[in-house]
């Protein structure tokens, strides 16, 4: 089954104001056009006297990447000139973007929107997924750090336990019902080398217990939170771009 998505995004070239030397300097430009075909669109407006502030226009790019520079006359406002610029000429252009991708299994052709929602979905749900998974494995964490804290209230009676059980198969449920803990957190002590049951030992391992607990409720408060996961995309995201990212081509509006 297909479903046929159109979609186009706008795009801006990127520029910056030079207030010493008066002039704009453009440095990125969107794809679907080209510094020539912007420089005499320029000059054509400035000819047809439909763009009065600019007194030169010239390509200055060289090593250092793309470079339009337009000097300006004096009093002229930089802004309101670039907006008259992106409205007249290609520095601001639509580009038409439609993707073949699988939706479910499904082929699709996507515009951007469709594209954008469907990978903010998939995106949602694979960052519930690993919370989830991080939430179940410091709750199981904090489960055995239980069960080793009321051993902590009876130490002598724990080593007694496993000294004194005649069967190794025994160790596991004498501990269970001495300490009413379950078969998990008693695997987890009987598990514990005989030289490490002691307190200064066992108060190292449930040190840990309060911040497991703020971090299994900060785990919660993410999953029962869409506000909260898109926060988190976003800053995922975010440290991505700042590793790894490059400067962008054009500025999306």
């Amino acid at each position: 089954v297909y479903r046929t998505g159109r979609g186009s995004i706008k795009v801006r070239g990127v520029y910056s104001y030079d207030k010493s030397a008066n002039c704009i300097d453009i440095t990125q430009i969107p794809p679907t056009t080209t510094i020539e075909a912007i420089i005499e669109k320029i000059i054509d407006l400035v000819k047809q006297g439909k763009v009065r502030e600019i007194s030169d226009v010239r390509d200055e790019t060289g090593i250092d990447g793309l470079k339009i520079t337009i000097d300006l006359k004096r009093g002229t406002n930089p802004d309101l000139l670039m907006a008259k610029l992106f409205k007249l000429t290609t520095l601001e252009d639509s580009y038409a973007c439609n993707f073949n991708v699988l939706i479910g299994g499904v082929p699709m052709v996507l515009g951007v929107k469709d594209l954008l929602e469907e990978w903010i979905a998939f995106r949602i749900e694979c960052v519930k997924r690993r919370t989830y998974y991080d939430r179940t494995k410091k709750a199981d964490k904090l489960h055995l750090l239980k069960g080793l804290e009321k051993i902590l209230l009876d130490i002598d009676k724990a080593i007694k336990i496993v000294r004194e059980t005649d069967e190794e198969i025994e160790v596991v449920p004498n501990l269970m019902i001495g300490f009413g803990i379950d078969e998990i957190q008693a695997n987890f002590v009987a598990e514990i080398k005989l030289r490490n049951i002691n307190k200064e030992y066992i108060l190292k391992q449930v040190k840990a217990t309060d911040e497991l607990e703020k971090e299994i409720a900060d785990l919660d408060s993410i999953l029962k939170s869409a506000r909260k996961l898109r926060n988190l995309i976003i800053k995922e995201l975010q440290e991505v771009a700042k590793k790894y990212g490059k400067p962008r081509k054009t500025e999306i509006v």
